[in-house]
């Protein structure tokens, strides 16, 4: 019978993974544990052995990139059926609770989004979005302008006029209602659940003067009741918190908070294939109960509420993204340690690193995307012209 590190290393091989390579997509093994622990809780195990400091590698992204398009955990579940369907238990399980109930958002939303307004000033551009980028630079390297191009396109896309009010389901730090507040003339509100971006996010609505056309609302979308409905609606990088079991009542709900002639933005990460369950690192050290969500399950949700007038992919941005946002972090790190020693260690800083890193590999791969859809409550007389690539 073979062992683990035999199993581990024939599986990289297959991948052109070298243990101990010299290339910088081969991983550097520092602790024969690693095996085990790889072969018994997979994603889990890869992500939380890369914390404790028991494998290294110079490119992750790479790495994981390399991984995912060799399919290497299909083919360890061939190796070890017994584990893969331990696995599909535990799925079936989840699948018949609601992870992302009102209740349970309201302490996992702000689990990752109150880690501290230091850490993501640091890392993110000036419009403080935390979400893919629109790059149109060569070298992929112009983050400020990527943020710029995305919030520009998604207001094109909604066709925004001056006097309009606006919703943003998921409005973070203040990045879209600040912009389109003031580059089109729309008054915005923006729903968060997270303390902390609320702060920071009204802090920079002030900066900008526009007090009176932009506003915070900490409240769940679910519990959130307007006085009249919206001309526009928008929602960016937030639907992966919803969760499968909630998505025809958040589509209904959307509907509820717009005019009749109504457009809707829904910008979302999404995955080739509809599966019951989430990333196990991702979901314990990131995203608590994060699900992201198949084109199927997508368009099914939505069917009754919304009709799709347009959808794009740019998850290939994803990965430029991700990688502008890890230079940035890795930059200041030093800074961010030495003020705040007791908050952020080496083991956060390393968690951080295989976080982003790992997901620019995924995108990479093209295992995950990111959709915008344009929504219409119904069609319109006319067609605009609503993007430009």
């Amino acid at each position: 019978m073979a062992s683990s590190k035999e199993i581990v290393k024939e599986l990289l091989a297959l991948a052109d993974i070298e243990i101990n390579g010299s290339r910088p997509f081969d991983i550097q093994v520092l602790d024969d544990r690693f095996y085990n622990r790889v072969l018994e809780d997979r994603n889990l195990g890869l992500g939380e052995a890369y914390m404790d400091g028991w494998w290294n590698c110079e490119a992750i992204d790479e790495l994981i990139c390399k991984i995912l398009q060799a399919d290497l955990e299909s083919k360890l579940n061939l190796k070890l059926k017994i584990n893969a369907g331990l696995e599909l238990g535990k799925s079936k399980i989840k699948s018949l609770l609601n992870p992302q109930s009102i209740a349970r958002v309201k302490k996992d939303v702000p689990a990752h989004y109150n880690l501290g307004n230091e850490l993501f000033t640091a890392m993110l551009d000036k419009n403080m979005a935390y979400s893919c980028g629109y790059f149109q630079d060569e070298v992929h390297e112009d983050l400020e302008r990527a943020q710029d191009a995305k919030l520009d396109l998604v207001c094109r896309k909604l066709d925004l006029k001056p006097g309009e009010r606006v919703l943003d389901i998921g409005c973070g730090w203040a990045s879209f209602i600040l912009y389109a507040a003031e580059h089109f003339g729309v008054s915005c509100d923006g729903l968060t659940l997270s303390s902390e971006q609320m702060k920071l996010g009204e802090e920079r609505i002030k900066e900008a003067g526009l007090q009176d056309k932009v506003h915070f609302i900490l409240e769940d979308y679910r519990l959130y009741k307007p006085e009249q409905p919206y001309d526009k609606l928008c929602s960016i990088g937030m639907f992966e918190h919803v969760g499968p079991k909630n998505y025809q009542d958040y589509f209904k709900a959307a509907s509820g908070f717009l005019k009749d002639n109504g457009t809707f933005l829904l910008h979302t990460i999404g995955h080739n294939i509809t599966t019951d369950d989430a990333d196990p690192w991702i979901t314990k050290y990131i995203f608590p109960n994060g699900y992201i969500p198949s084109m199927a399950q997508v368009t099914s949700a939505l069917e009754g509420y919304f009709i799709v007038d347009d959808v794009q992919n740019i998850g290939v941005h994803y990965d430029y993204t991700l990688m502008a946002w890890f230079k940035n972090f890795d930059k200041a790190w030093d800074r961010i340690q030495k003020e705040y020693p007791n908050k952020y260690d080496e083991r956060f800083y390393r968690m951080w690193k295989y976080y982003l890193l790992s997901c620019a590999g995924a995108f990479r791969a093209r295992d995950i995307h990111v959709w915008q859809f344009v929504l219409r409550k119904k069609p319109l007389d006319y067609n605009p012209a609503s993007r430009s690539a």
